[in-house]
């Protein structure tokens, strides 16, 4: 459900974006108190967004403690013409991938991986590398995260 003419986003909706991002949790009244408007306010502006789509989701962010152990890297994917779609659709099927993005440049795609061993993550890459259209892969492994603002 698409909207039927673009939305435009005023300062109040991106402060709302931006207290969201921080804690999607937030409840409406410390919102409006933030915001200096009244609840209702944020409500109608929550339910604009929502029906929008500029808002498509509330989720959870999980803490570096659950991450401990773990291994997340990135993947640069290249793919053979016209493969593309049965690609997205195995490696969708993988539950370690966290992310496939379609980019410009040298790869077709970017994957977000995450498993608990380098073990692990050294059999997904196979998994992958052996995807019917995948020519060639490119991973980097996360050493830290500097900056995180999802």
């Amino acid at each position: 459900m698409l909207p039927t003419r673009p939305i435009t986003l005023d300062d109040t909706d991106r402060q709302l974006i931006a207290l969201l991002q921080i804690n999607a949790r937030e409840s409406v009244a410390n919102l409006a108190r933030a915001l200096g408007i009244a609840r209702t306010t944020v409500n109608s502006r929550l339910a604009r967004l929502e029906k929008a789509q500029v808002i498509t989701g509330y989720g959870v962010r999980l803490g570096p403690g659950l991450l401990d152990g773990g291994l997340q890297a990135y993947v640069g994917i290249k793919v053979q013409a016209r493969s593309g779609k049965d690609v997205v659709r195995r490696l969708s099927a993988m539950s370690q991938v966290q992310q496939l993005c379609t980019v410009s440049g040298e790869f077709d795609y970017v994957a977000w991986l995450r498993t608990d061993s380098p073990e692990q993550l050294d059999q997904l890459l196979d998994q992958i590398g052996g995807v019917d259209g995948v020519e060639k892969t490119t991973t980097s492994i996360i050493l830290s995260n500097k900056v995180d603002r999802r």
